[in-house]
């Protein structure tokens, strides 16, 4: 076989992507609880300005009530300390809770303690509150940032909060109901300039009409996805959970491609184009690559997925 996993995650390999972004992560994660705090806090009050506004009715937040309405009673110190737990990744029952949650319900959970601590319902930031210079470098980072990358910077900061899920053991993870495909007259078609390979397209449709199931029968059995800025995760097993827990209602908005022959008959497309987020609203548009490496029954061995270094990359098709 002339492809691995490793090997196919080399196709088209001028494709830069937003390594900024993983960069700004890293230095906001060796911020202290209290500086990653006020860090979430300031880029709260800048959403709608320089940062992309957020849209909380994305996330099912019924399954954070609870949580919710705990914090809510609690005294300032008490709700100062939880967040700050959470910062800290500490094992306590919230964080324990908070672990099990799906990135939306993570998401809404801080945007509903922004808007909290904004009216003075949870311990806000103490008047004339300065961050440190690392803080208020890394804010100025995602201030320049396009609005996909502050997307991915926001989303990111808070994923990992609160205790590991890996060191529960077993534990039921709590999400939102996988949405029902789209009908299909409800359902559009893409075209993309330069591409009509059935399976490329089909990947672009199925995705958007949410039907997950006809989107891993695109798939080798043995076929992987790369999301952006991970490990390849591969088998239709793991592809699928991926798809039901990461990829309800997104829009994807491909614009063009390329297609080039690979070694023993299998083919290589590179597709550019956008991806909008039920999260981030229809005015938002994520900068994004998809590398497909297709096998020669035409099915995908691996796709990768890749958030663009800067809007002109959508022009980059090169091998």
């Amino acid at each position: 076989m002339p492809f691995t996993i490793d090997s196919a995650r080399g196709i088209f390999p001028d494709t830069l992507s937003a390594d900024v972004v993983p960069a700004t992560i890293a230095r906001f994660n060796q911020l202290s609880a209290e500086d990653q705090l006020a860090w979430i806090w300031f880029a709260y009050l800048e959403m709608g300005t320089t940062i992309t506004v957020a849209a909380p009715g994305a996330a099912s937040m019924q399954f954070a009530e609870g949580t919710m309405n705990q914090i809510k009673q609690m005294s300032f110190a008490e709700q100062t300390q939880v967040m700050c737990d959470l910062a800290n990744r500490a094992d306590t029952p919230i964080c324990r809770t908070y672990g099990t949650w799906s990135a939306n319900i993570k998401l809404g959970f801080w945007y509903q303690l922004g808007q909290w601590m904004e009216d003075g319902t949870v311990a806000p930031i103490p008047p004339g509150y300065q961050l440190s210079a690392n803080a208020a470098a890394v804010l100025q980072v995602i201030r320049g940032l396009d609005q996909g990358q502050q997307i991915t910077v926001l989303r990111n900061t808070v994923l990992d909060m609160g205790f590991d899920s890996q060191k529960m053991g077993s534990y039921t993870p709590i999400a939102e109901p996988v949405a029902a495909p789209r009908e299909m007259a409800e359902r559009t078609k893409v075209t993309i300039e330069g591409i009509d390979n059935p399976t490329v397209i089909s990947y672009m449709n199925n995705m958007n009409a949410n039907d997950f199931d006809e989107l891993i029968k695109l798939f080798a059995p043995d076929g992987a996805l790369q999301p952006p800025f991970k490990r390849p995760i591969v088998g239709s097993e793991a592809v699928m959970r991926f798809f039901r827990e990461e990829c309800q209602n997104l829009k994807l908005l491909p614009e063009r491609g390329v297609t080039e022959p690979a070694e023993d008959g299998y083919t290589q497309v590179k597709v550019t184009g956008k991806v909008q987020t039920a999260w981030f609203g229809a005015g938002v548009g994520m900068n994004m690559a998809w590398r497909f490496l297709l096998s020669p029954d035409n099915k995908i061995y691996f796709v990768a997925i890749d958030l663009l270094a800067s809007p002109k990359e959508l022009l980059n098709l090169a091998r």
